[in-house]
């Protein structure tokens, strides 16, 4: 199996992530790749919707079929796939802001991008899981709606030129190859090793996390060895899967 051997292009569709979720219901093989020039209902975490105007960014979705116990680890490598995708196609640096934003390097109020990782199940067992990245590419400010303008940033904006978008998404998939197959091995320490070194907010920041039972204050210790982020609170040590996080509230310092 290989990241991208089948890509399937589309001018425009409601939701990379939907499409792919369907392929997967009908059989489809993992390691499809779905791409879109537009998405007209682009989903974030939540339900909440992803500004995708045509050719603006790099929107797309992956189907993986992992073991039932490593889906946790999807979100992360990719989030390594795509900062070093970044650095290797654009020469550009970002950030990994647990559990699914890419920031720039040195402007953590500025979001270049994000993860959407749905999976499905029957009973406990994992049907398969579909990771959609979305990149703001070649937006200029004005392309942003007004609330976006102060928390979103592209990669032209930060390099001052159009990005070599077949040589990022050729990068993008290479890499996820890459940590995929470490997911595959069971090699799945390195992952949490390398994203570790690469979050936003090391160990010992302050934080709040907003859950569906309401929010938790306290200071970050890490992240554990199931991918889940740790959090130190006054009652003792929380442990917060990605999956049922609803927001986190970074303390500036």
């Amino acid at each position: 199996m290989s990241i991208g051997a089948k890509i399937l292009n589309f001018e425009s569709c409601p939701s990379t992530n939907d499409l792919a979720r369907n392929l997967a219901e009908h059989g489809e093989t993992e390691g499809l790749v779905v791409v879109a020039a537009e998405q007209t209902a682009g989903r974030g975490t939540r339900g909440r919707s992803w500004f995708s105007p045509k050719e603006k960014g790099l929107y797309l979705s992956v189907l993986f079929r992992p073991p039932s116990e490593a889906v946790s680890f999807l979100p992360l490598a990719a989030g390594l796939a795509v900062r070093e995708a970044l650095s290797l196609a654009c020469g550009l640096k970002a950030e990994l802001r647990w559990p699914n934003d890419i920031i720039a390097a040195g402007r953590p109020d500025r979001k270049l991008g994000g993860i959407l990782s749905e999976s499905q199940w029957t009973g406990t067992n994992l049907d398969f899981a579909v990771v959609g990245v979305g990149l703001n590419l070649r937006h200029k400010t004005e392309d942003f709606s007004f609330n976006l303008r102060t928390q979103a940033v592209s990669v032209q904006m930060l390099t001052g030129r159009p990005p070599d978008e077949p040589l990022l998404l050729e990068q993008l998939l290479a890499r996820m190859d890459f940590w995929y197959g470490l997911i595959r091995r069971g090699e799945r320490h390195d992952i949490l090793t390398e994203y570790r070194k690469r979050m936003f907010v090391p160990p010992g920041g302050k934080m709040t996390i907003i859950h569906g039972q309401g929010r938790a204050a306290g200071r970050f210790e890490g992240l554990g060895e199931d991918g889940g982020l740790i959090l130190a609170t006054p009652e003792g040590n929380r442990i917060f899967k990605a999956a049922e996080i609803m927001g986190v509230i970074y303390e500036k310092k």
